[in-house]
């Protein structure tokens, strides 16, 4: 399943679109890292609650009258990275306990989950953070406590992450070694070269 001991484990979850994702999942493969990722309850093939479906019509309805949904995002997002972090913990669990898979571990992709992972999981060592999705008050707080090396990932025009919100995160983490890469584009238009660059960082950090 795996070329080599692992050096990291690189979740990929929320990098759009899903053809990106597996490619990245493969590029990382073949510089010597193990790949996992898994899917926060009511995404991908997870079945939705009535709760869920109830938020996504909720902020269907507020996008589309253009009214505030920070709120709406608050009541979704913070639920699903409660329920996320202790699945990522089992994960890494299951995983390491494998003879072929070692550490240290690194984390890429969805920044609200990452933050409380950097926080309550020592076996994370350092971790790329896409700056695209909304991320709850409580981890806004918690990135205060983030002391990990972190690559940091902006897209200037991201049309539903206000930039300055993403900046101030940025500068709330409590990290020595904090990188910041802005590019131009949307949500979706992050750079490939961004993944080599993620590359060469978690080779620093995890080799």
């Amino acid at each position: 399943m795996y070329d080599e001991i692992t050096r990291k484990l690189d979740s990929v979850t929320h990098w759009p679109p899903q053809g990106r994702l597996v490619a990245r999942a493969r590029h990382s493969a073949a510089h010597g890292y193990a790949v996992a990722t898994i899917d926060a309850a009511g995404c991908g093939d997870r079945p939705r609650s009535a709760a869920d479906e109830q938020a996504r019509a909720a902020l269907r309805r507020a996008m589309q009258a253009g009214e505030p949904v920070d709120e709406i995002f608050e009541s979704f997002i913070a639920p699903l990275v409660e329920k996320a972090v202790p699945e990522w913990r089992t994960t890494l669990d299951a995983l390491l306990s494998l003879p072929e898979i070692g550490g240290p571990v690194g984390y890429s992709g969805w920044t609200a989950v990452g933050i409380r992972l950097a926080v309550v999981e020592p076996r994370i060592a350092a971790a790329g953070f896409f700056a695209g999705g909304y991320v709850p008050r409580a981890q806004r707080e918690e990135a205060r406590q983030v002391t990990i090396p972190l690559l940091f990932l902006l897209q200037w025009d991201d049309e539903g992450n206000p930039r300055q919100r993403a900046l101030d995160l940025f500068d709330a983490f409590g990290s020595k070694e904090k990188t910041l890469h802005a590019n131009m584009g949307g949500h979706v238009g992050t750079p490939w070269f961004e993944v080599e660059d993620g590359i060469r960082f978690f080779g620093r950090h995890v080799s």
